[in-house]
């Protein structure tokens, strides 16, 4: 099995999830935590043991850390883009983790405003509603046409 970046995404929002519904100061412990479980596991029940990389081990670890480094920031430009009457505490924890590690990867990670925004809406389908498909597509490609 060969680890894709969306795989790779895929965990950064899981850990992100796990940060934001639980102590930020935390987030060591969920990173290590996120991967022992992930290496514990053979490959037929669903684990990557001996499977990952360490250059998709430091993909997931840099968009969580990254995120993390500059939280408020990243809120508070989601906030300035969110419609009148909803801030990101009126989001789903989903919502929240996807939106900021797209507006990470759109400001850090040198990666093309369209490919973000893509990678964001298929996770956002993913993990939480399609009906999320649309708030997360309209609030990076606003964010993104600011760049």
């Amino acid at each position: 099995m060969h680890i894709t970046r969306r795989q790779a995404r895929e965990w950064a929002i899981q850990i992100l999830t796990a940060a934001d519904l639980n102590r930020p100061e935390d987030l060591p412990s969920y990173i290590e935590d996120f991967f022992l479980q992930l290496f514990s596991l053979d490959e037929e029940d669903g684990g990557l043991k001996g499977k990952i990389n360490d250059k998709m081990k430091n993909f997931v670890i840099e968009r969580v850390a990254g995120v993390f480094a500059c939280l408020e920031e990243i809120d508070s430009k989601v906030d300035s883009l969110l419609v009148d009457g909803w801030c990101m505490a009126r989001l789903g924890t989903v919502e929240r983790a996807v939106l900021r590690m797209g507006i990470w990867e759109i400001d850090n990670a040198g990666i093309e405003p369209a490919v973000v925004i893509n990678e964001a809406v298929d996770l956002v389908n993913w993990f939480s509603s399609p009906k999320s498909r649309s708030l997360i597509n309209g609030i990076l490609d606003r964010y993104s046409k600011t760049k």
